[in-house]
């Protein structure tokens, strides 16, 4: 995945939105990852199989990328109405040849009907997003984990301490997780301080640069005491007060 980010060059949120529904098996060994990049940064042509699906299709570089994409086109090529449009899309994901057989003569006579695209060509634009609807991606979703991922590398770029005691809190149950984390703090420069019954909480703590081992996370331990002792000190994960609001984050020192 970041050799992808590296090789797409980032600029706006949709680039990160198309980049979690492409990074996904289905386009990465079908090749679209690498002609979608290489679209981008004008190495290739883009192409559009209708002039009609460019209004669908420019966003993506004259590719499908989501499922919406091809409701889109069913839509805008073959005159489906919305509800018409999502049975395709239902229909391309159960794979069902007896439905799909209606679909295709549906869209074929469609197309034909609404902008005089000659049956073969209509075939072959079938084929191509009937092959995409095995790996497309709700764009939805995709916005979402996108959205996710753009504040929490926020985070950990701005305020690499205070992310990452809190990642470490929100994993203190699992070992594996834990010793992995811990690992990458020491790669990022940050010490992770061993645990304290006098100086730790229940949760990993930000101790100026440094992070202190949370009690909660010690399997040897009860999460009473430490409770008691986060209360006497009531020190939260980002005791710097910071407003995580990304990217617009204040903190007072």
């Amino acid at each position: 995945m970041r050799d992808t980010v590296v090789k797409m060059r980032p600029d706006k949120l949709d680039d990160l939105i198309a980049l979690n529904a492409l990074y996904r098996p289905g386009p990465l060994q079908g090749g679209v990852v690498d002609l979608y990049l290489d679209r981008r940064h004008g190495k290739k042509a883009v192409q559009y199989r209708h002039p009609v699906l460019k209004e669908t299709l420019e966003s993506t570089y004259g590719l499908p990328v989501y499922q919406e994409q091809v409701m889109q086109i069913a839509a805008v090529l073959a005159g489906f109405t919305p509800s018409e449009a999502d049975d395709l899309r239902k229909a391309m994901g159960k794979k069902n040849k007896e439905v799909m057989a209606r679909q295709r003569e549906k869209f074929v006579t469609g197309a034909a009907v609404r902008h005089q695209v000659p049956g073969p060509l209509a075939e072959e634009i079938f084929t191509e997003i009937e092959h995409f609807a095995g790996y497309g991606f709700n764009k939805s979703h995709s916005a979402a984990y996108a959205l996710i991922a753009y504040h929490t590398a926020w985070l950990k770029t701005h305020h690499p301490v205070e992310y990452m005691a809190a990642l470490l809190t929100s994993e203190a149950a699992d070992t594996d997780k834990i010793v992995k984390y811990i690992a990458e703090c020491r790669e990022m420069g940050i010490k992770v301080l061993p645990p304290d019954v006098n100086a730790s909480g229940s949760s990993f703590t930000v101790v100026e640069d440094s992070i202190r081992f949370g009690l909660a996370a010690v399997k040897t331990s009860a999460k009473g005491p430490s409770s008691r002792s986060s209360r006497r000190g009531r020190r939260t994960v980002v005791s710097r007060r910071c407003s995580i609001s990304a990217p617009t984050s204040t903190c007072a020192g």
